[in-house]
């Protein structure tokens, strides 16, 4: 398909057919599970028609026996056994047509050296949460490979090189401990989905994204100071859809996003995170989400409106007085719908009123959460800047701004007096360890209490 969000759409259409016939059931949020009886009845079946072998859960500590292992076999899957070490011996001569081998969540501490060596057609390989720590060379051999998930092998720190998986299209060695990119995979060409979020990687080579011309996702460890990224080396992926990475600082963030812009592709998924990362990060709520963290200073405007941000993180940012101004950057984030700003030393207000005298767009009209914490001199949201340095509260703003907040959360903002200007959608207000505040709603907002939870 052409775009990872059309696999998407297409994978949902499949699994609500199935579940509009029974085949599958709900199970939490977002997904799906089935039944044991209609599992039973699905396993019946593949024994009967088809060259599957299918022993997962069953707490196997071996492979199975050699006798199994028909020569026609094209699907297996073991995973979730007590399986720590695969063997060569258990293995028919050739397994000529195995094209899935599915092993994830076995204690797997060694597999052997020439295991790959008869898997001509293996197309899918999952090692995801074992215990690997290397991978035999022979995985070079398997030139059909189009998937190999390695997800979650936190003692993995080498791998062979991959220059000969001429056809993987899905790398996943997310939580793994490599220290750097595999050798030869500046030759995996037809690469549509790597991540990499690795806090040991310490370098990516330069060059090298470039040659990955058909990536549609591409993340990596945004708390690994080590894989800062450069926007040119970004720049070329004109089909990336979903994207997690970090910048240095705001001038690659704007590069980055001007590349975009000029090339009219919008991403449906990222999470930009500019300077240091923050370990006890707010929860990610959206698609779209920036994180600032430790960023003093910048030169230019921070540009925002090109990639509809949705969740904005700000902390730790102490030259900010507000975040709306005349000459802030963040006039343009008519989408977002989650703010979150804490540590940052110098800001007295979120929104300085005289930024509307010359603009009709309104930053926070779509705005419906927003956290403050740890703002000493946070005195309002609204400032009014009457000019020559002389500026008042106000609990007046333009009637589409913070118009659609719904939860509020302030903490430890000493200087706050005065909290709230109308709120007419307001829900829910929780204010903690503000000793100054004498007034959390002003009089034309008094009933919103009734209706929302003070804490």
């Amino acid at each position: 398909m052409g775009t990872r969000q059309e696999m998407k759409n297409k994978g949902i259409t499949i699994l609500k057919k199935l579940e509009d016939n029974c085949l599958l059931e709900n199970f939490k949020v977002e997904k799906v599970k089935m039944h044991d009886a209609v599992r039973d009845m699905a396993l019946s079946i593949t024994r009967m028609n088809l060259p599957y072998m299918i022993q997962a859960g069953l707490q196997l500590e071996e492979l199975p026996e050699k006798e199994q292992w028909s020569p026609d076999i094209e699907k297996v899957s073991l995973m979730y056994n007590s399986i720590s070490e695969i063997s060569i011996d258990v293995l028919p001569t050739k397994c000529k047509l195995l094209t899935t081998l599915l092993l994830q969540g076995n204690p797997i501490k060694k597999i052997s050296y020439s295991f790959f060596t008869n898997m001509p057609c293996l197309s899918v390989l999952n090692l995801s949460f074992t215990k690997i720590e290397s991978l035999p060379d022979s995985i070079s051999e398997l030139k059909n490979l189009t998937t190999l998930l390695l997800r979650g092998c936190r003692e993995l720190r080498d791998l062979p090189c991959l220059s000969m998986l001429q056809e993987l299209k899905k790398l996943d060695l997310h939580w793994t401990k490599i220290e750097e990119v595999p050798d030869g995979m500046d030759m995996l060409i037809k690469l549509r989905y790597i991540d990499l979020q690795v806090r040991t990687l310490k370098e990516i080579r330069a060059g090298l994204l470039p040659k990955l011309v058909h990536l549609r996702h591409l993340s990596f460890d945004v708390r690994n100071r080590q894989t800062s990224l450069k926007a040119e080396e970004i720049e070329p992926l004109k089909k990336l859809e979903c994207f997690t990475g970090r910048f240095e600082d705001i001038d690659e963030l704007n590069k980055f996003i001007s590349s975009m812009k000029q090339s009219k592709k919008n991403l449906i998924k990222y999470y930009l995170q500019v300077g240091i990362a923050n370990f006890m990060m707010h929860p990610v709520e959206g698609d779209k989400i920036v994180t600032i963290g430790g960023v003093q200073n910048w030169e230019g405007e921070l540009i925002m409106h090109p990639i509809e941000i949705q969740q904005l993180n700000i902390f730790q940012c102490n030259y900010l007085r507000s975040l709306v101004d005349d000459n802030s950057s963040f006039n343009n984030a008519i989408d977002l719908r989650v703010c979150n700003i804490w540590s940052c030393g110098g800001i007295e207000c979120v929104v300085s009123l005289s930024s509307f005298t010359s603009s009709s767009t309104h930053p926070f009209q779509r705005l419906e959460e927003l956290c403050l914490e740890a703002l000493p001199k946070l005195s309002a949201l609204i400032i009014k800047d009457e000019g020559f340095g002389s500026t008042t509260t106000s609990t007046l703003a333009p009637s589409a701004t913070f118009s659609h907040l719904k939860q509020i959360v302030i903490i430890r903002c000493s200087s706050m007096k005065t909290l709230l200007p109308n709120l007419q959608n307001l829900e829910e207000i929780s204010v903690l360890e503000c000793n100054e505040v004498v007034e959390i709603l002003g009089a034309p907002t008094l009933q919103v209490v009734e209706k929302g939870v003070m804490h």
